[in-house]
């Protein structure tokens, strides 16, 4: 099923989930030698420590509204990050949450979830596996269930970040998020077609989901194996983020771990700022340093990448590191 939505559907949202989320900030960052402006999208400072939050309470307050919240609470297979952001806002709803996790999950994602009070299951080694055991546990119990990005209340959630970038920055001209799924990406990019501005789609080389979907002309499996395939390992993205990535104003791009791992090293050395590797696969696709980056933005252009999760151990950003 295309879960497609349009601007509508972002507009919407931002007023249902007012209040409910922290507004992102946006950051200058200096300029150095680079002939373009750049800004940093500080999502990860969101709660929960990444932007998912927005899609959760959008799926839950909705829910709530149309009273279908059952009381046997809501479900969701993530790599750690949806099911952070569920189990928190149904922490605020009162309800129960069931996070179906694989067991290469990150350990502080997993210890997290049980501080917000979610029963936890472990399930395999893929997302995919994960999301089998998420909707047999929803069939049998009655729980609701939710999804990591492919469902269209998701999605308009996660777009709310774009228009609270473009409130900040209103002459920016280009927009770059990581992807996995899809459902930030598909958010972000209908905001962004409504303002005008670009959007740069990351994947890495080991996890390319949407690539993968724009050659076959539909979507399909993939392999994962990725340092960055705890938050961007969905074997499959949406038939919405596909329908929206063939859009105008919309460039899709690869990155290598080797480029995610640097441009993560990087913000830290270089900002101070600690984040995962779904983080840093969107800025490695400015990297410098690297003659075959997926884009180079134009002298002048103002270019906002979003920084989308911090869940992480920050132990190895001190210490020599090399990609998984």
């Amino acid at each position: 099923m295309l879960s497609r939505i349009d601007y509508d559907d972002v507009t919407t949202a931002a007023k249902r989930i007012h209040g409910h989320v922290r507004p992102v900030t946006v950051a200058p960052v200096d300029a150095g030698e680079r002939p373009y402006t750049l800004y940093f999208a500080l999502e990860h400072l969101q709660h929960t420590g990444s932007f998912k939050v927005r899609g959760a309470q959008n799926f839950l307050l909705a829910h709530r509204e149309a009273g279908t919240l059952p009381a046997t609470g809501v479900t969701i297979a993530s790599g750690g990050n949806a099911g952070l952001a569920c189990a928190w806002a149904a922490r605020q709803h009162g309800v129960p949450a069931t996070v179906f996790l694989p067991a290469t999950a990150p350990k502080v994602k997993a210890d997290k979830l049980l501080t917000l009070g979610a029963d936890v299951r472990l399930v395999g080694t893929e997302y995919a596996d994960a999301l089998a055991a998420c909707e047999k546990f929803a069939a049998d119990t009655g729980a609701l269930a939710s999804h990591a990005y492919d469902h269209p209340l998701i999605a308009a959630g996660a777009g709310t970040l774009l228009d609270e970038i473009h409130a900040r920055v209103p002459d920016l001209d280009t927009v770059v998020v990581s992807v996995g799924g899809g459902g930030l990406f598909q958010g972000v990019a209908t905001a962004a077609r409504h303002h005008g501005i670009r959007t740069v789609a990351v994947e890495p080389e080991g996890s390319r989901a949407l690539d993968a979907a724009l050659r076959a002309g539909h979507p399909v499996d993939v392999p994962v194996a990725s340092v960055a395939s705890d938050s961007l390992g969905a074997r499959r993205a949406s038939a919405g983020a596909v329908e929206t990535a063939g859009h105008d104003g919309v460039r899709t791009v690869l990155v290598t771990d080797e480029g995610i791992v640097r441009a993560r090293r990087a913000l830290w050395e270089d900002h101070r700022l600690v984040v995962e590797h779904a983080a840093s696969t969107a800025l490695a696709a400015l990297d410098h340093d690297d003659p075959a980056a997926g884009y180079r933005p134009a002298p002048g252009e103002r270019v906002c990448v979003v920084l989308c999760g911090a869940n992480t151990d920050p132990g190895d950003l001190t210490a020599p590191a090399e990609p998984a």
